[in-house]
């Protein structure tokens, strides 16, 4: 009896072998993952012109989520952006930067295009309808709500994330821009 379980086992010790085979062989690999960030999105730019998407596909871009009341983080996000785009210099040229609005309330695209006057002209302001922001915040997985302060005004509070997107809108991940401009730079430019 001992004698036939030495075959036995050799036998199934080969066909799991053999099954393991074709199964490498005929089970086609699985595609690289892609994180469900972004999406399609249709709001109007700082000039007021209708803008998708679509606008900023073909080579990686940058979105970030703020708006213009904002006391701190926007500004000095919308600074580091600029800085590390200084720092990319010419391979960095073709590099668009979506700031898209968290307040449709108050930042039309008159009011955007004043804001960004102090930042680098590749940062596009974009604005829409509530429902309209409220649809990019979504398909971006960013956060954003109203809150009301004691002067019965309101600020916003909101993902202070940028997203780095490639040429066909998949996110690739987020810019760290905790350190200086040229070392964000040059990890953004393995991107580009």
């Amino acid at each position: 009896m001992h004698r036939a379980i030495v075959p036995l086992a050799a036998f199934v010790i080969g066909l799991v072998g053999i099954a393991g085979a074709a199964w490498f062989t005929l089970v086609p690999p699985q595609q690289e993952a892609v994180a469900s960030v972004g999406g399609p999105f249709s709001l109007v730019d700082q000039d007021g012109r209708p803008t998708t998407e679509r606008a900023f596909a073909g080579a990686t871009h940058l979105v970030f989520f703020g708006f213009t009341h904002c006391p701190e983080i926007c500004p000095t996000t919308l600074q580091q952006v600029s800085d590390v785009l200084a720092a990319l210099g010419e391979k960095g040229k073709g590099v668009k930067v979506a700031f898209i609005t968290v307040d449709p309330e108050r930042d039309r695209p008159a009011d955007l295009k004043a804001y960004l006057a102090s930042f680098d002209p590749r940062i596009v302001g974009l604005t829409g309808t509530p429902e309209q922001v409220a649809a990019a915040v979504k398909g971006y997985r960013a956060y954003s709500r109203k809150v009301p302060t004691k002067d019965g005004d309101y600020t916003m509070e909101h993902t202070a994330l940028v997203y780095v997107m490639d040429g066909k809108n998949r996110f690739l991940g987020a810019l760290n821009l905790m350190r200086p401009a040229d070392q964000s730079a040059a990890e953004l430019a393995k991107r580009l």
